[in-house]
């Protein structure tokens, strides 16, 4: 299994022929989940085959144009589309009322339910969790209010051990989800089967973050420690360092350091300064930090495994 990270959009301000703002899949444990929805994210939806029915909760980082432009169209589109299945957003305080709004001039209020879950806290909370996953924010610093998302698998079921369980007949087809809910069983001679001699253990949780706009920012190293995939913004090379700190952005080489020392897995960087006619340097300078960088692009799905 893997969290799959499909890149809709992974450059700054505005876009281009070739270039589209921060937008991303991120598809876990059955979840579609949208994360910023920059201009024309939907259209991008549609050219790598996103189901729309599929995105049921939007998590946006922050309220600069080019993180949620695209958002009032594709809630649009729902409508025309005759969307029936509620859709939650999450995302920093006055996102409703800009979106509400909109839907008001244009008298265009959506028949299926629309849910706005604002956000304001300086610390990190829990924003979604069900019984498979878990999303946090990762309190950012930006010219803005600006959240992080991180995401979190949930302990599965352990697997059955069929090799072991032959040796059992007591055992049958129906007693199977009990072994894998981790309870024990009672043999028909009255002894308790202990269940870790015909089950293994479940597949270690995948965790994976979203770090949008910020400046280098250590204090979030406790929060995305360990996690397998890190996207985390590169703006700028290290020739514009200055301009990345007045701007409140960070370098290729910031996001390696960060990744460096919160030992994550793998790093995938972005939200690139169309300044910057080719990408390789950002690459550079970024594995000169730490070695397991790769590049985001657009319609590429990254697995964290």
């Amino acid at each position: 299994m893997s969290i799959d990270v499909t890149i809709l959009g992974c450059h700054s301000a505005t876009p281009r022929e070739n270039a589209h703002p921060t937008a991303q899949i991120v598809t876990i444990k059955n979840h579609t989940f949208l994360v910023d929805c920059g201009e024309g994210t939907q259209v991008q939806l549609r050219k790598y085959k996103v189901k729309f029915n599929k995105i049921k909760h939007i998590f946006i980082s922050h309220l600069h144009g080019d993180h949620f432009y695209g958002l009032v169209g594709l809630i649009s589109t729902f409508r025309l589309l005759n969307r029936e299945t509620e859709l939650h957003i999450y995302a920093p305080k006055g996102l409703k009322e800009i979106i509400t709004l909109q839907l008001k001039v244009s008298k265009s209020w959506t028949q299926y339910p629309l849910y706005f879950h604002e956000l304001n806290a300086a610390k990190s909370k829990i924003i979604f969790e069900d019984e498979k996953v878990m999303v946090s924010t990762v309190p950012l610093s930006h010219r803005i209010y600006t959240n992080g998302f991180l995401f979190k698998e949930k302990i599965g079921e352990r697997k059955l051990n069929i090799n072991a369980i032959a040796n059992y007949p007591d055992i049958k087809i129906c007693d199977y989800q009990n072994l894998k809910n981790g309870r024990d069983f009672k043999l028909e001679n009255g002894k308790i089967l202990e269940n870790k001699k015909v089950t293994l253990n479940p597949p270690k949780p995948l965790s994976y973050a979203f770090c949008s706009d910020t400046e280098y920012l250590p204090e979030i190293t406790p929060i995305i420690n360990k996690v397998d995939g890190l996207y985390h913004e590169s703006t700028f090379l290290n020739d514009k360092e200055n301009l990345a700190k007045t701007t409140k952005h960070s370098t290729a080489q910031q996001a390696a350091t960060i990744a460096k020392m919160a030992n994550v897995k793998q790093l995938i960087i972005g939200h690139f300064s169309s300044r910057y006619k080719t990408k390789d340097t950002f690459l550079t300078e970024a594995q000169n930090i730490f070695k397991n960088t790769v590049l985001a692009e657009e319609g590429k799905t990254f697995k964290i495994i």
